[in-house]
């Protein structure tokens, strides 16, 4: 039987009535339909308290036995994002120099994509995204997380949406492989980078492809 004493009382931080709770939704729905990923950052800076605050919020996403698999390692200093930009570079010239299947690129080709990654060096933040199947304990031994992907991606999906509603951009850069940001990032090797999220104000001059996102009855159904 549980332990009762691990438990604590709960109640919901948020009560609305019906008509409150639908209003919000819409307002929730409209808010998040604005995101688009971009290509094009200003340089202009971020408060890193933003950051920070969105990173917290991130960090309240369930995980698998609430081990809390992820790490997420900002950088600001333009010699690292130089680094990585190289390193990110390298990977993607073999990528779309014949190291990806053609339908692949016939996929990507709408949106105007290449190996070159500028954007890698404008925006102001880098986050490195990464997954630890297991944590190493004071004494070297291995403690196992469960459900690592899950949990990260859960936890990213609630990072990006925290920054959108902070007024900011994101990118998820996912060149591969990835392993070259564990150095530049100062990471473990038993730690995984999964994500390369781009961080910034959207440039006055950019733009998004004008895409038509799937109807509600195309990816749910009420049963």
């Amino acid at each position: 039987m549980t332990d009762s004493t691990h438990f604590i009382p709960f109640t919901h931080p948020i009560r609305l009535s019906e008509s409150e709770a639908e209003a919000r939704s819409i307002e929730v729905f409209n808010t998040f339909d604005g995101r688009r990923t971009v290509r094009d950052f200003s340089s202009r800076p971020v408060p890193i308290s933003v950051i920070e605050n969105c990173l917290r919020a991130a960090s309240t996403a369930p995980s698998g036995a609430h081990k809390q698999p992820w790490h997420f390692a900002v950088v600001s200093d333009p010699a690292k994002k130089r680094a990585i930009r190289i390193g990110a570079e390298a990977e993607e010239q073999e990528f779309y120099g014949g190291k990806a299947p053609q339908d692949w690129i016939e996929a990507l080709r709408p949106f105007g994509t290449d190996a070159e990654k500028p954007f890698l060096e404008t925006a102001p933040f880098l986050i490195g995204i990464f997954a630890r199947n297991y944590d190493v304990l004071e004494d070297g031994s291995r403690a196992k997380n469960y459900y690592v992907a899950e949990s990260v991606g859960i936890a990213t999906g609630m990072l990006i949406s925290a920054l959108h509603q902070c007024g900011l951009s994101t990118l998820t850069h996912t060149p591969s492989p990835m392993g070259f940001l564990n150095e530049i990032m100062e990471r473990p090797a038993h730690e995984r980078a999964i994500i390369l999220l781009v961080v910034g104000y959207p440039s006055e001059e950019a733009k998004v492809p004008l895409l038509r996102r799937k109807e509600l009855h195309e990816f749910a159904t009420v049963l």
